[in-house]
């Protein structure tokens, strides 16, 4: 795959899930910090987001915000005070009853009418370009920006709406595709962080493909080299400045990201994973791996299977990087 089908999916748990809820008054909803992402599309009237710590973002007609590590905040209709704040609604009472005075049923006229939803993400092995996305990213709707999103979006919110036969497979899978759309237009921003140059650097970005498309391969320096069509000595200095890691060490990293991801979601054998991510021998693979995140393969997949609890270390591996850029980003 390419460096971001392989960020999310190596960090994608469970199912989606979303709701369509319409609100109109005066309103304020809270959502409690959550292990994952959320996101926000506006598709009526206008309203406020309100980040744990961070600046009011107002958010118009067609705005999609995402929030990328599960940021705790509150949506209401105006950028409310803390005593506002403090007494907002919890979300799921938005969706856990009737309709009432503060969720009118979806054909009452006016108000705002928004698609919210989460995704449960596992950030222990997070990428470096999931970990850099912003506390908060905000894409406004504007003409002929992210026609896909924009398609997205509206399929998403129809299916919510018509309860179609077949809708409990396309609405997980609209909001799957969703997550994409929103990290591909943060990329395509440009200003989106070191990733958005990343992958619009023509060396890096090919090598980098290379290197998601084959992970198991035998790479060198020359052959990655010669893969991005330049030399050695440019392919590392160009590598290494905007990845943050030379090729090589970064490969290993990806390996061992892609071992720990089939421990979780696999039962397979840790021979038959060795080989899969280029590895010659499982104790080859256990001696990295043990390195690399301070636990051995057996005991990682053994507290995934009893509930994915986070390992210690593995968030603060060497393949995780800082999270840079916190704020918002539109």
């Amino acid at each position: 795959m390419d460096v971001v089908s392989d960020a999310i999916a190596t960090v994608r748990m469970g199912q989606a899930a979303s709701d369509r809820v319409r609100v109109s008054g005066s309103w304020c909803a809270r959502f409690a910090p959550y292990d994952g992402a959320g996101f926000h599309v506006v598709l009526e009237g206008g309203c406020w987001l309100l980040p744990d710590g961070g600046s009011p973002v107002s958010l118009g007609v067609g705005d999609a915000v995402l929030l990328p590590h599960g940021t705790g905040h509150v949506i209401a209709d105006s950028p409310a005070d803390e005593a506002t704040v403090a007494r907002a609604m919890p979300f799921e009472r938005w969706t856990g009853g009737p309709p009432g005075p503060r969720r009118p049923a979806p054909s009452a006229p006016g108000g705002v009418e928004l698609l919210c939803g989460k995704y449960l993400l596992d950030h222990s092995r997070v990428h470096p370009l999931m970990a850099e996305l912003p506390t908060v990213v905000h894409l406004p709707n504007r003409v002929g920006d992210h026609p896909e999103l924009r398609a997205a979006i509206d399929l998403l919110g129809g299916e919510l709406t018509a309860g179609r036969p077949g809708s409990g497979i396309a609405v997980p899978s609209l909001v799957d595709l969703l997550l994409v759309y929103m990290i591909r237009a943060w990329v395509a921003l440009g200003s989106g962080g070191a990733w958005s140059a990343v992958l619009g650097d023509p060396v890096t970005a090919a090598a980098l493909r290379a290197l998601h498309a084959d992970p198991a391969a035998a790479w060198t320096n020359d052959r990655l080299a010669a893969e991005a069509g330049v030399s050695r000595p440019t392919l590392a200095r160009r590598f290494t400045s905007l990845v943050g890691r030379p090729p090589m060490a970064y490969l290993t990293w990806w390996r061992l990201t892609l071992a720990a991801t089939a421990l979780r979601d696999t039962q397979d054998s840790l021979a038959a994973i060795a080989r899969r991510v280029g590895y010659g021998t499982p104790y080859a693979l256990s001696h990295a791996f043990s390195r690399e995140f301070g636990t051995t393969p057996g005991r990682y997949r053994a507290r995934a299977v009893a509930g994915g609890e986070r390992q210690p270390d593995e968030g603060a591996g060497r393949g995780a990087g800082p999270v840079r850029g916190k704020g918002v980003v539109r």
